[in-house]
């Protein structure tokens, strides 16, 4: 097999030409496009068992049981269970000892887009597989967002994606971060978004499905990575619809005891708002990959030594490629119409106020906050406390250049920002440099700086290391 790209009818070709791929296509939503690669290049007899596809509601709920949604995740998966089993049974006596089984699903729904910014198309698509005769078999699950703005462009691109999966799982399932980035052979990230993957079965056994998230990130598949406190992968639409949003970004190399302090307060304040209504906000934690990087490189045991600790706090983590918050909060306001809350503290907040970071928006620090606003989100704002002086610093004596200060009195006046007045003062004499001395000589005084429950992991898994890696890091 040959490194170098292949393009969708050769990738069909060549899967074609194998002899030992056997399996069905299934396909919901945006006519049967993977299955018409197949055909279209010929010699399909050799890989097509059957192709189906069940559009009428009814019919699809009698082969395959019923559904609150037709495009999600449980659709996919019970296409894929019941077309494989009926696949193996059928077939397994006569030529199961010579061939690998698989079944491919889809399940799509395809949308004109009126308007640059209006919502696309989307879909699931999965293949359920052999990586070796009459061996149990591996699954791979992807969810993608179809973002072109005809119908029949979204219906190419769920072709080639699913052609590109196809291939990937039959000749790179040992490579998974190299089959991720195949994913977008023959598509760019104009034309799709790939948020989410997940692997599972003996093919992939030893493999963390949050690795794999953050390769969406890191390749650009995708702008953001979401997964729960348990290391499940999910799309944000299956937690953050129309659900309130407090998010706290930070490079947790550990969360600390005033990082808690400031989403808590935060917390407390943000649920007073009248637009939730007794709706509980989803909270979460979200990394930038600049915040991963050790250096120049991202270390995936650091990197998921991370994610261990905020689990234990039960909380769900973003990965983004989100240098600015405007960007976030646009992000968050694609799968909510809910309020978003943004903890912060104080230095990071001089940095959202300073212009030099604007320089290359045509409409500098104004764009961005109003992208930031536009939608109602607030900050809440962590007061900061200088040990040598003794001065305590919050937005309400915050000193900003002449130029931003009838802005700045604008959102306050309007409370776009907010103060954090009941915090924690002991909290605000823990710094990042003491917490990470303390974990690098192995000192258990460490656990009056952090949280109890991210003390016990750093202590089980032996994490003392971290403070040899980063000599500091801003809270």
């Amino acid at each position: 097999m040959t490194k170098d790209k292949l393009n969708s009818g050769e990738k069909a070709l060549q899967i074609n030409l194998d002899a030992k791929k056997y399996g069905v296509f299934a396909e919901i939503g945006a006519g049967q496009e993977v299955a018409r690669w197949f055909f279209h290049v010929g010699k399909a007899s050799g890989t097509v068992a059957k192709t189906i596809s069940a559009y009428d509601m009814a019919v699809s709920d009698a082969i395959y049981g019923t559904s609150d949604r037709y495009v999600s995740r449980m659709r996919l998966q019970s296409m894929l269970d019941l077309e494989y089993s009926l696949l193996v049974k059928r077939l397994d006596k006569t030529i199961g000892d010579r061939r690998t089984f698989f079944a491919f699903a889809n399940t799509v729904t395809t949308k004109h887009v009126a308007k640059p910014g209006d919502e696309g198309g989307h879909g699931w698509l999965g293949i359920k597989f052999q990586s070796a005769p009459r061996s149990e078999p591996s699954t791979i699950i992807i969810h993608a967002r179809l973002l072109d703005a005809e119908t029949g462009r979204q219906q190419e691109t769920v072709g080639i994606l699913g052609v590109n999966l196809i291939y990937g799982a039959f000749y790179q399932h040992l490579e998974p971060e190299r089959l991720i980035g195949s994913l977008m052979d023959s598509l760019t990230n104009q034309r799709i978004e790939v948020d989410m993957i997940k692997f599972s079965g003996p093919a992939f056994n030893g493999l963390d499905n949050r690795l794999m998230a953050l390769q969406l990130v890191q390749q650009w598949l995708s702008e953001a990575a979401l997964f729960t406190a348990d290391g499940e992968t999910i799309i944000p639409s299956e937690l953050l619809y129309k659900k309130p949003v407090l998010l706290e970004r930070g490079s947790f190399r550990p969360l600390t005891n005033p990082m808690l302090d400031m989403l808590e307060r935060a917390q407390e304040m943000f649920v007073q708002q009248p637009a939730l209504k007794d709706d509980p906000p989803v909270v979460m934690f979200e990394m930038t990959l600049r915040q991963l990087q050790v250096g120049d490189a991202i270390d995936h045991r650091d990197f998921l030594d991370r994610v261990d600790t905020l689990g234990a706090l039960g909380k769900p983590v973003l990965i983004s490629n989100f240098l600015r918050y405007h960007r976030l909060v646009t992000y968050l306001s694609r799968h909510t119409q809910k309020p978003v809350g943004l903890p912060i503290g104080l230095v990071r907040f001089r940095d959202v106020m300073d212009e030099k970071f604007y320089t290359d928006m045509p409409g500098g620090i104004m764009e961005s906050l109003g992208q930031l606003f536009k939608n109602g989100a607030k900050l809440y704002v962590y007061p900061s406390l200088d040990k040598k002086t003794g001065k305590l610093t919050t937005v309400e004596n915050l000193e900003v250049p002449p130029s931003l200060r009838h802005l700045f009195t604008h959102l306050l006046e309007n409370k776009f920002i907010e103060n954090i007045t009941k915090f924690n003062p002991d909290a605000l004499k823990i710094y990042s440099s003491e917490v990470l001395a303390k974990i690098q000589s192995g000192d258990e005084s460490l656990a009056k700086l952090i949280p109890p429950q991210i003390f016990e992991v750093i202590k089980a898994k032996k994490l003392f290391e971290w403070g040899q890696k980063q000599a500091a890091v801003a809270v």
